[in-house]
Protein backbone atom coordinates (compact mmCIF):
# COMPACT_ATOMS: atom_id res chain seq x y z
CA UNK A 1 0.00 0.00 0.00
CA UNK A 2 1.49 3.44 -1.21
CA UNK A 3 0.01 6.24 0.44
CA UNK A 4 -0.29 9.97 -0.07
CA UNK A 5 -1.59 11.68 3.50
CA UNK A 6 -2.21 15.70 2.71
CA UNK A 7 -2.38 17.75 5.68
CA UNK A 8 0.70 15.21 6.72
CA UNK A 9 2.61 17.20 8.94
CA UNK A 10 -1.06 18.29 11.41
CA UNK A 11 -2.00 16.97 14.49
CA UNK A 12 -3.67 13.78 12.52
CA UNK A 13 -1.49 13.76 9.92
CA UNK A 14 1.87 12.94 11.91
CA UNK A 15 -0.66 10.40 14.21
CA UNK A 16 -1.67 8.39 11.10
CA UNK A 17 2.23 7.90 9.72
CA UNK A 18 3.75 7.52 13.27
CA UNK A 19 0.57 4.23 12.98
CA UNK A 20 1.30 3.32 9.39
CA UNK A 21 5.00 3.11 9.75
CA UNK A 22 4.10 0.74 13.17
CA UNK A 23 2.05 -1.23 10.94
CA UNK A 24 4.99 -2.02 8.51
CA UNK A 25 3.41 0.82 6.01
CA UNK A 26 6.79 2.85 4.56
CA UNK A 27 5.76 3.93 1.49
CA UNK A 28 3.95 7.58 2.47
CA UNK A 29 3.93 10.73 0.85
CA UNK A 30 3.05 14.02 2.30
CA UNK A 31 1.74 17.22 0.93
CA UNK A 32 1.45 20.09 3.33
CA UNK A 33 2.28 23.89 3.14
CA UNK A 34 3.43 24.16 7.11
CA UNK A 35 0.77 26.76 7.66
CA UNK A 36 -0.40 24.72 10.61
CA UNK A 37 2.20 21.93 11.23
CA UNK A 38 5.94 21.85 10.67
CA UNK A 39 9.09 20.00 9.66
CA UNK A 40 9.62 19.63 13.41
CA UNK A 41 6.41 18.11 13.63
CA UNK A 42 6.88 15.56 11.01
CA UNK A 43 10.30 14.90 12.28
CA UNK A 44 9.14 13.98 15.72
CA UNK A 45 7.17 11.09 14.64
CA UNK A 46 9.89 9.83 11.50
CA UNK A 47 13.19 10.33 9.46
CA UNK A 48 11.94 11.54 6.01
CA UNK A 49 13.08 13.29 2.28
CA UNK A 50 12.06 16.28 1.55
CA UNK A 51 11.37 16.21 -2.19
CA UNK A 52 10.80 18.67 -4.79
CA UNK A 53 7.40 19.05 -6.77
CA UNK A 54 9.06 18.34 -10.09
CA UNK A 55 11.49 15.93 -8.50
CA UNK A 56 8.98 13.17 -6.87
CA UNK A 57 9.40 9.39 -7.55
CA UNK A 58 6.64 7.84 -8.91
CA UNK A 59 7.61 3.98 -7.62
CA UNK A 60 7.08 5.41 -4.04
CA UNK A 61 11.09 3.49 -3.12
CA UNK A 62 10.11 2.83 0.86
CA UNK A 63 10.24 5.61 1.85
CA UNK A 64 8.67 8.67 3.64
CA UNK A 65 8.53 11.74 1.71
CA UNK A 66 7.34 15.75 1.82
CA UNK A 67 6.32 17.80 -0.52
CA UNK A 68 6.32 21.44 0.93
CA UNK A 69 3.20 22.78 -1.49
CA UNK A 70 -0.44 23.89 -1.34
CA UNK A 71 -3.36 21.71 -1.92
CA UNK A 72 -5.02 24.99 -4.70
CA UNK A 73 -2.05 23.74 -6.47
CA UNK A 74 -3.82 21.38 -9.53
CA UNK A 75 -0.73 19.93 -10.98
CA UNK A 76 0.83 19.40 -7.55
CA UNK A 77 -2.12 17.05 -6.84
CA UNK A 78 -1.48 15.41 -10.19
CA UNK A 79 2.43 14.79 -9.96
CA UNK A 80 1.88 14.04 -5.92
CA UNK A 81 -0.84 11.29 -6.40
CA UNK A 82 0.60 8.69 -8.69
CA UNK A 83 1.70 5.68 -8.19
CA UNK A 84 -0.52 5.50 -5.13
CA UNK A 85 -3.00 3.43 -3.65
CA UNK A 86 -4.81 5.74 -0.98
CA UNK A 87 -4.87 8.95 -0.22
CA UNK A 88 -6.13 10.42 2.95
CA UNK A 89 -7.04 14.26 2.49
CA UNK A 90 -6.70 16.02 5.72
CA UNK A 91 -5.71 19.35 4.63
CA UNK A 92 -8.48 21.84 5.16
CA UNK A 93 -9.13 25.25 6.27
CA UNK A 94 -10.33 24.36 9.70
CA UNK A 95 -12.77 25.36 11.89
CA UNK A 96 -16.31 27.42 12.49
CA UNK A 97 -14.81 30.83 13.89
CA UNK A 98 -12.30 30.94 10.81
CA UNK A 99 -15.13 29.98 8.29
CA UNK A 100 -17.10 33.02 9.47
CA UNK A 101 -14.15 35.46 9.24
CA UNK A 102 -13.34 34.35 5.76
CA UNK A 103 -16.19 32.53 4.19
CA UNK A 104 -14.18 32.97 0.36
CA UNK A 105 -10.96 31.70 1.75
CA UNK A 106 -12.64 28.80 3.52
CA UNK A 107 -14.40 28.05 0.25
CA UNK A 108 -11.67 28.21 -1.65
CA UNK A 109 -9.61 25.51 0.18
CA UNK A 110 -11.95 23.40 1.34
CA UNK A 111 -13.70 23.00 -2.03
CA UNK A 112 -11.20 23.57 -4.67
CA UNK A 113 -9.00 22.16 -2.93
CA UNK A 114 -10.68 19.10 -2.14
CA UNK A 115 -11.90 18.67 -5.68
CA UNK A 116 -8.36 18.86 -7.23
CA UNK A 117 -7.50 15.55 -5.04
CA UNK A 118 -10.56 13.36 -6.39
CA UNK A 119 -9.52 14.72 -9.74
CA UNK A 120 -5.86 13.63 -9.47
CA UNK A 121 -7.22 10.42 -7.69
CA UNK A 122 -9.42 9.53 -10.88
CA UNK A 123 -6.51 10.85 -13.18
CA UNK A 124 -3.93 8.32 -11.59
CA UNK A 125 -6.44 5.51 -11.19
CA UNK A 126 -6.10 5.68 -6.82
CA UNK A 127 -7.78 3.10 -5.04
CA UNK A 128 -9.28 4.88 -2.47
CA UNK A 129 -9.99 8.51 -1.42
CA UNK A 130 -10.38 8.80 2.36
CA UNK A 131 -12.09 12.80 2.83
CA UNK A 132 -11.95 14.07 6.56
CA UNK A 133 -15.31 15.93 7.05
CA UNK A 134 -17.00 16.93 9.81
CA UNK A 135 -20.40 16.95 11.43
CA UNK A 136 -20.69 20.67 10.52
CA UNK A 137 -22.34 20.04 7.50
CA UNK A 138 -25.40 18.79 9.43
CA UNK A 139 -26.25 21.99 11.41
CA UNK A 140 -28.61 22.60 13.99
CA UNK A 141 -30.66 19.01 14.50
CA UNK A 142 -31.97 17.16 17.97
CA UNK A 143 -28.92 14.71 18.37
CA UNK A 144 -27.75 12.26 17.93
CA UNK A 145 -26.32 13.16 14.24
CA UNK A 146 -26.51 9.77 12.11
CA UNK A 147 -25.72 9.68 8.34
CA UNK A 148 -29.36 9.83 6.92
CA UNK A 149 -29.89 13.47 8.42
CA UNK A 150 -30.97 15.91 5.70
CA UNK A 151 -27.63 18.17 5.61
CA UNK A 152 -28.70 22.36 7.03
CA UNK A 153 -25.01 23.52 7.81
CA UNK A 154 -25.16 26.96 9.92
CA UNK A 155 -21.01 28.21 9.09
CA UNK A 156 -19.55 28.69 6.38
CA UNK A 157 -17.26 25.22 7.30
CA UNK A 158 -20.06 23.30 7.49
CA UNK A 159 -21.23 24.48 3.70
CA UNK A 160 -17.72 23.79 2.40
CA UNK A 161 -17.30 20.66 4.11
CA UNK A 162 -20.82 19.52 2.80
CA UNK A 163 -19.47 20.58 -0.65
CA UNK A 164 -16.42 17.70 -0.25
CA UNK A 165 -18.93 15.49 0.90
CA UNK A 166 -21.08 15.51 -2.39
CA UNK A 167 -18.21 15.81 -4.65
CA UNK A 168 -16.72 12.31 -3.11
CA UNK A 169 -20.43 11.37 -3.74
CA UNK A 170 -20.35 12.12 -7.13
CA UNK A 171 -16.89 11.27 -8.21
CA UNK A 172 -18.03 7.63 -6.67
CA UNK A 173 -20.95 7.51 -9.20
CA UNK A 174 -19.58 9.03 -11.96
CA UNK A 175 -16.05 7.45 -12.15
CA UNK A 176 -16.27 4.82 -9.90
CA UNK A 177 -13.85 6.46 -8.01
CA UNK A 178 -13.90 5.03 -4.17
CA UNK A 179 -14.36 7.67 -2.00
CA UNK A 180 -15.16 7.49 1.71
CA UNK A 181 -15.88 10.34 3.81
CA UNK A 182 -15.25 10.12 7.72
CA UNK A 183 -17.32 12.87 9.39
CA UNK A 184 -14.75 13.74 12.22
CA UNK A 185 -15.61 14.49 15.51
CA UNK A 186 -13.90 17.08 17.87
CA UNK A 187 -10.53 15.26 18.15
CA UNK A 188 -8.04 15.63 20.69
CA UNK A 189 -4.83 13.92 22.53
CA UNK A 190 -0.95 13.95 22.49
CA UNK A 191 0.09 16.13 19.92
CA UNK A 192 -2.53 18.50 18.98
CA UNK A 193 -0.26 21.73 20.34
CA UNK A 194 -0.97 23.22 17.62
CA UNK A 195 -4.66 22.72 17.80
CA UNK A 196 -7.20 25.75 18.99
CA UNK A 197 -10.11 23.52 19.35
CA UNK A 198 -11.71 23.77 23.12
CA UNK A 199 -9.64 20.61 24.72
CA UNK A 200 -6.35 21.83 23.47
CA UNK A 201 -7.24 25.63 24.29
CA UNK A 202 -8.40 24.97 27.62
CA UNK A 203 -5.68 22.61 28.93
CA UNK A 204 -2.68 25.25 27.74
CA UNK A 205 -4.34 27.60 29.54
CA UNK A 206 -5.35 26.03 32.24
CA UNK A 207 -1.60 24.53 33.05
CA UNK A 208 0.05 28.19 32.39
CA UNK A 209 -2.67 29.20 34.72
CA UNK A 210 -4.44 31.59 32.50
CA UNK A 211 -8.85 32.36 32.68
CA UNK A 212 -10.84 29.85 30.76
CA UNK A 213 -13.30 31.68 28.58
CA UNK A 214 -16.02 29.69 28.02
CA UNK A 215 -17.90 30.62 24.75
CA UNK A 216 -21.54 31.31 25.58
CA UNK A 217 -23.32 29.32 28.94
CA UNK A 218 -21.08 25.72 28.74
CA UNK A 219 -24.50 24.20 28.45
CA UNK A 220 -23.42 23.55 24.72
CA UNK A 221 -22.70 19.78 23.97
CA UNK A 222 -19.95 18.26 21.61
CA UNK A 223 -18.45 14.88 21.26
CA UNK A 224 -14.92 14.43 21.92
CA UNK A 225 -12.97 11.87 20.00
CA UNK A 226 -9.68 10.22 20.80
CA UNK A 227 -6.83 10.55 18.19
CA UNK A 228 -5.83 6.63 18.60
CA UNK A 229 -9.78 6.03 17.85
CA UNK A 230 -9.85 8.08 15.34
CA UNK A 231 -6.67 6.86 13.49
CA UNK A 232 -7.96 3.24 14.09
CA UNK A 233 -11.24 4.61 11.75
CA UNK A 234 -9.22 5.74 8.88
CA UNK A 235 -6.91 2.60 8.94
CA UNK A 236 -10.53 0.54 8.56
CA UNK A 237 -11.77 2.96 5.83
CA UNK A 238 -8.97 2.30 3.76
CA UNK A 239 -9.31 -1.08 4.16
CA UNK A 240 -12.93 -2.26 4.59
CA UNK A 241 -14.61 -4.06 1.22
CA UNK A 242 -17.85 -2.26 -0.26
CA UNK A 243 -17.75 0.96 1.43
CA UNK A 244 -17.06 3.39 -2.01
CA UNK A 245 -19.44 6.45 -1.96
CA UNK A 246 -20.39 6.11 1.84
CA UNK A 247 -20.40 8.79 4.58
CA UNK A 248 -19.64 7.85 8.75
CA UNK A 249 -19.84 9.69 11.88
CA UNK A 250 -16.78 8.88 13.41
CA UNK A 251 -17.22 10.08 17.45
CA UNK A 252 -17.62 8.76 20.81
CA UNK A 253 -21.14 8.21 20.06
CA UNK A 254 -21.15 10.61 23.75
CA UNK A 255 -22.58 14.09 24.29
CA UNK A 256 -20.28 16.13 26.79
CA UNK A 257 -21.20 20.09 27.36
CA UNK A 258 -18.55 22.63 27.40
CA UNK A 259 -18.97 22.86 31.41
CA UNK A 260 -18.55 19.06 32.27
CA UNK A 261 -14.87 19.14 30.72
CA UNK A 262 -13.97 22.15 32.10
CA UNK A 263 -15.04 20.28 35.58
CA UNK A 264 -13.54 17.03 34.27
CA UNK A 265 -10.41 19.18 33.53
CA UNK A 266 -10.10 21.21 36.65
CA UNK A 267 -10.83 17.91 38.59
CA UNK A 268 -7.55 16.15 37.32
CA UNK A 269 -5.51 19.53 37.53
CA UNK A 270 -6.42 19.73 41.76
CA UNK A 271 -5.72 16.13 41.64
CA UNK A 272 -1.99 17.13 41.10
CA UNK A 273 -2.05 20.72 42.64
CA UNK A 274 -1.70 22.31 39.33
CA UNK A 275 -5.02 24.48 39.17
CA UNK A 276 -4.44 28.03 39.61
CA UNK A 277 -7.25 28.92 36.86
CA UNK A 278 -10.28 30.95 36.79
CA UNK A 279 -13.46 30.72 34.80
CA UNK A 280 -15.58 32.91 33.24
CA UNK A 281 -18.11 33.43 30.26
CA UNK A 282 -17.87 35.47 26.60
CA UNK A 283 -20.75 35.88 24.11
CA UNK A 284 -21.61 32.46 22.25
CA UNK A 285 -19.82 32.38 18.72
CA UNK A 286 -21.34 32.52 15.80
CA UNK A 287 -21.73 29.70 13.81
CA UNK A 288 -21.57 27.26 16.82
CA UNK A 289 -24.68 24.89 17.22
CA UNK A 290 -26.09 24.33 19.86
CA UNK A 291 -25.93 20.32 20.95
CA UNK A 292 -23.55 17.81 18.84
CA UNK A 293 -22.95 14.24 19.21
CA UNK A 294 -23.19 11.44 16.81
CA UNK A 295 -24.53 8.03 16.62
CA UNK A 296 -21.54 5.20 15.24
CA UNK A 297 -23.77 2.42 14.73
CA UNK A 298 -23.02 2.33 10.89
CA UNK A 299 -19.25 2.94 11.24
CA UNK A 300 -19.76 -0.25 14.12
CA UNK A 301 -21.85 -2.47 11.53
CA UNK A 302 -19.94 -1.53 7.93
CA UNK A 303 -15.92 -0.90 9.56
CA UNK A 304 -15.86 -2.89 12.46
CA UNK A 305 -14.91 0.28 14.25
CA UNK A 306 -15.98 1.34 17.92
CA UNK A 307 -14.21 4.37 19.80
CA UNK A 308 -12.08 2.40 23.27
CA UNK A 309 -10.75 5.39 24.89
CA UNK A 310 -12.88 7.66 27.82
CA UNK A 311 -13.14 11.25 27.67
CA UNK A 312 -11.16 10.85 31.12
CA UNK A 313 -8.61 8.85 30.41
CA UNK A 314 -8.39 10.74 26.87
CA UNK A 315 -8.05 14.08 28.87
CA UNK A 316 -5.49 12.82 31.36
CA UNK A 317 -2.88 11.72 28.78
CA UNK A 318 -2.97 14.80 26.95
CA UNK A 319 -2.65 16.91 30.20
CA UNK A 320 0.49 15.20 30.28
CA UNK A 321 1.70 15.29 26.80
CA UNK A 322 0.90 19.10 27.69
CA UNK A 323 2.97 19.36 30.34
CA UNK A 324 5.98 17.43 28.68
CA UNK A 325 5.42 20.36 26.04
CA UNK A 326 5.93 22.60 29.08
CA UNK A 327 8.63 21.13 30.56
CA UNK A 328 10.59 21.11 27.38
CA UNK A 329 10.18 24.81 26.69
Amino acid sequence: MRWLITGGCGFIGTALVRRLLKQGIGNIRIVDNLSVGSKEDLGMVTKFLEVDRNEIFENLPRSVQLIVGDILDEQLAINASKGCDVIVHLAANTGVGPSVIEPRKDMQVNVLGTFNYLWAAKENNVSRFIFASSGAPIGEVSPPIHEELAPHPVSPYGASKLAGEGYCSAFKRTYGLETVALRFGNVYGPGSHHKSSVVAKFIKEAINGESLIINGDGNQTRDFIYIDDLINAIILASESPNIGGEVFQIASNSETTVNDLVSLLERILKESNLWRSSIANAEPRIGDVRRNYSSTEKANNLLGWRPEKSLELGVKETISYFLEKKNES
